[in-house]
């Protein structure tokens, strides 16, 4: 309104007078004097006019907007505060307020999904941390009270149970040390040429005789790529396989089938395991890669592994600059898990 006014106050009257002095004679300077004032008033009441209009509708506009955004901000600022409080389940409906603010909430949601993951998973490391620990720790403590009250000796069945325990303790500590190393990128690698049809003839070898044990075929397929090669760590790939076929030898009922595959997908090596078993929900889906997941907790600990095979998998191949994924048709139809390595075009082997 000022840049109006003084936009008016400077172009307006000059024009005016322009266009008088236009009729001269026909007004006398009396007459010319009072229509110029005439002008002056009816613009400054026009302007002032206009003035309370505009600042009545711009005040009710920011009112309306302000309560428009003031009920989103104020709800997500209270889901801020109760997630700060530790109820990751809190969540944000889409405000219709805007775009920006529908991203916000969106982004909100998103953040909250993903502290309440990880503190599920946090809760469910303690738990099983503390279930491992137990047993062994409870016979360690046992058989030493047994020792000091006299009523068992030292000798090779003592000294194989303790033995045990502690490996089993020693086992636990390198699991968690393991997967810390490998989520942290802190793995130790030495890459070199290798054809892909090694790697899987070797895992193939490696794992043959634990499949016929317990009845479940499995069988080798190189169906592209013959001559495919990738720079990796033979050695860690290797693990990489053998995690993913005892996964599916864990699952895959008597009778069954387990294919290892390989082929070549533009300039990249596919090696696929798949399996005819119990297959992977689609809620569970998501969290197979997470360290000390489950999906299964009605399963004893030698049935169901230590929860982290999958997430060093997974570190492994993204450290060699691939990927590692999982899908599944639903319970009872079977999983597959894809890796994906870049090819090598040359140099040494």
């Amino acid at each position: 309104m000022v840049t109006a006014g003084g936009d008016a106050a400077l172009v307006g009257p000059p024009l005016f007078h322009e266009h008088l002095l236009r009729a001269e004679g026909r007004l006398n300077p009396s007459e010319l004097l009072h229509v110029e004032r005439a002008y002056l008033d009816a613009s400054l009441l026009s302007l002032g006019v206009a003035f309370v209009v505009a600042l009545s509708a711009a005040g009710l506009v920011t009112w309306v907007l302000a309560r428009r955004l003031r009920r989103p901000l104020a709800e997500l600022s209270s889901a801020a505060g109760e997630i700060a409080r530790g109820r990751y389940d809190r969540r944000v409906a889409p405000t219709g307020a805007g775009s920006e603010l529908d991203a916000l909430a969106h982004s909100f949601n998103t953040m909250a999904t993903r502290l309440e993951v990880t503190e599920d998973t946090r809760r469910r490391l303690l738990t099983d941390l503390a279930h491992e620990m137990r047993t062994p720790v409870a016979t360690c403590t046992a058989y030493l009270e047994a020792l000091d009250d006299g009523v068992t000796t030292w000798g090779p069945e003592t000294s194989a149970v303790l033995g045990q325990q502690v490996d089993r303790l020693a086992r636990l500590a390198a699991d968690i040390d393991d997967v810390s190393r490998a989520e942290e990128g802190r793995l130790s690698l030495e890459p070199r040429r290798v054809p892909v049809s090694r790697l899987i003839d070797n895992a193939h070898s490696v794992m043959q005789a634990r499949y016929s044990e317990k009845g479940v075929g499995l069988s080798l397929d190189r169906r592209e790529g013959r001559d495919a090669h990738v720079r990796v760590d033979p050695q860690r790939v290797g693990q990489v396989l053998g995690n993913l076929l005892d996964n599916a030898l864990r699952h895959s009922p008597i009778g069954s089938q387990v294919h290892l595959e390989s082929r070549v997908d533009g300039a990249e090596a596919v090696l696929d395991v798949i399996d005819e078993g119990e297959g992977i929900d689609a809620a569970q889906l998501p969290h197979v890669f997470e360290r000390f997941y489950r999906g299964d907790t009605a399963r004893d600990r030698k049935d169901r592994g230590s929860g982290i095979g999958l997430t060093i998998s997974r570190a492994i191949v993204d450290a060699h600059g691939g990927s590692l994924t999982a899908r599944s048709a639903g319970p009872g139809r079977g999983s597959t898990f894809e890796i994906r390595l870049p090819l090598d075009p040359g140099g040494p082997a």
